[in-house]
Order: C-alpha cells, then sequence, then structure tokens
C-alpha cells in the first residue's frame, strides 16, 4: 500500500506536467511569431512601393492565418463556427445600427460635422467604392481575421481573456501608426484645431492609435461575448464604411 501510493504521487506530475509544458511554450511561439508577421506586414504594406497594391495586406494576412493553422489553431478558435454564426451575425448588426446612428447625429450637429471632412472621400463615387469594397476586403476582413482571429486566439490560450483585451487593443492601435501619418492633414476639421506640422502630425497619430485601441477594445468584446469573429467585423466596417460615406455627405452639406 505504502509503495503503490509513493509511485503513484510520483508519476502523475511527469505525466501531466510535459504536455503542459509544451503547450505553453507553443502558445508563446505562436503569440511572437504572429506578431512578428504584423509588423513586417505593416512596414512592407505601407511604407514600401507594395502600399499601392491592393491585395497586400489581405494576401499577408493570408500568409497570417496558414502559419496560424499549422501552429494548431483552429477554425473555431478563429470565430468563424457555424454555431455561432447567427449570434455574431446579431451582435454586430446590433453594433452597426447605434453606429450609423452616432454619425447621422455627428453630422446633423455643426460642430461636429467638420471632423468627417477626410478629403480621401470629398467624392461621392469613391466613398462608395471604398465602403463597400476597399475598406471590406483590405481593412475589415483582413484586420479582424488577423487581430480577433489569430492573435486573439493565441493571446487567449497564452493568457486568457485579459491578456487578449490589453494586448490585442494596443497592438490594433499600434498597427494604424503608419496609416495615420499624414491623417491631420488631410482632414479639414483636424487641421483647423491642430494646424500643419510636425506638432500636428504626432498628435494626429496619437488620436489615431488611442482611438483604434479603444476600438480595439470593443472589437475584442464582441468577439468574446459573441464568440464569433462576424460581431467585430460588422461593427468594424460600420466604424470604416459609415465614416466613408459620412465624409462625402458633409462635403455636399
Amino acid at each position: 500500500m505504502t509503495v503503490q501510493s509513493i509511485d503513484v504521487r510520483i508519476t502523475e506530475p511527469q505525466v501531466c506536467r510535459a504536455p503542459a509544458r509544451r503547450s505553453h511554450v507553443r502558445d508563446i511561439a505562436t503569440v511572437l511569431i504572429v506578431v512578428a508577421l504584423l509588423v513586417g506586414l505593416n512596414l512592407v504594406s505601407k511604407l514600401t512601393a507594395l502600399s499601392s497594391w491592393f491585395f497586400s495586406v489581405p494576401v499577408g494576412v493570408g500568409l497570417i492565418l496558414i502559419v496560424g493553422r499549422a501552429m494548431g489553431i483552429t477554425w473555431n478558435d478563429i470565430g468563424l463556427s457555424r454555431q455561432t454564426l447567427k449570434k455574431g451575425l446579431w451582435y454586430g448588426s446590433v453594433a452597426s445600427v447605434i453606429v450609423l446612428v452616432g454619425v447621422t447625429i455627428g453630422l446633423l450637429l455643426p460642430l461636429t460635422r467638420p471632423l468627417f471632412l477626410d478629403e480621401g472621400f470629398a467624392s461621392m463615387r469613391t466613398a462608395l467604392v471604398s465602403a463597400f469594397v476597399i475598406i471590406p476586403l483590405q481593412t475589415v476582413l483582413p484586420e479582424e481575421l488577423a487581430f480577433r482571429g489569430v492573435l486573439h486566439s493565441s493571446l487567449s490560450k497564452l493568457g486568457g481573456f485579459r491578456v487578449a483585451v490589453i494586448a490585442g487593443s494596443g497592438l490594433f492601435g499600434l498597427w494604424h501608426v503608419t496609416s495615420s501619418l499624414d491623417m491631420a492633414a488631410g482632414n479639414r476639421g483636424l487641421t483647423a484645431v491642430l494646424g500643419h506640422g510636425t506638432f500636428a502630425q504626432l498628435i494626429g497619430i496619437a488620436l489615431a492609435v488611442l482611438a483604434t485601441s479603444i476600438a480595439g477594445l470593443a472589437f475584442t468584446w464582441l468577439r468574446h461575448r459573441s464568440e464569433s469573429i462576424l460581431a467585430p467585423m460588422g461593427l468594424h466596417w460600420a466604424f470604416n464604411g459609415c465614416g466613408a460615406l459620412a465624409a462625402a455627405i458633409a462635403f455636399q452639406m
């Protein structure tokens, strides 16, 4: 009796700890690899000649998906489960309507209307193409698959939901540094407030990182609450797509 109980106590930890240790190392490796790929993709797609190539980000995220799948991330982990499809669509639709109401109010108020005057969407035709083609394919779909899909899954496995929220949202905010380099100069409302020059550019970048980090919190919460990546996709499109359309409308008012 005594010998058997000692044997059990010695052998049990040896059986249980090895797989857990291997899994933990794999989770860390997955996070580091995914973050490194995102940093590389961001620099290549925003600061090189490939920035003018429409499919640079989608192709890069496709590579991240392949790597994630090879590291053991399943489609359910990414948030593409049939069981949560309706739930994701419901949450995404409700969130989109809330954003649409907020944007409409912002357009109607003279105080906030100038903030929508983004020169890139001065033309209604450009805004429509951007809202329904470019933004879904080049921004919403790849960014959500990367951040609320592969990265969210790997961060959750490594440190739980709290780590996924904090680290994922922060990284999502930093992702927008390169795309916001000329944000202040291209927005009449921000230019009127911040002016021109390096200081205005730095403030514009800081505001963009802060705003997208906060948006990342909302996207991650929706992803967690709905258990589907479709919910943050809906909200993400509402922010960007409705923003583009609102800009075109603001120039006509």
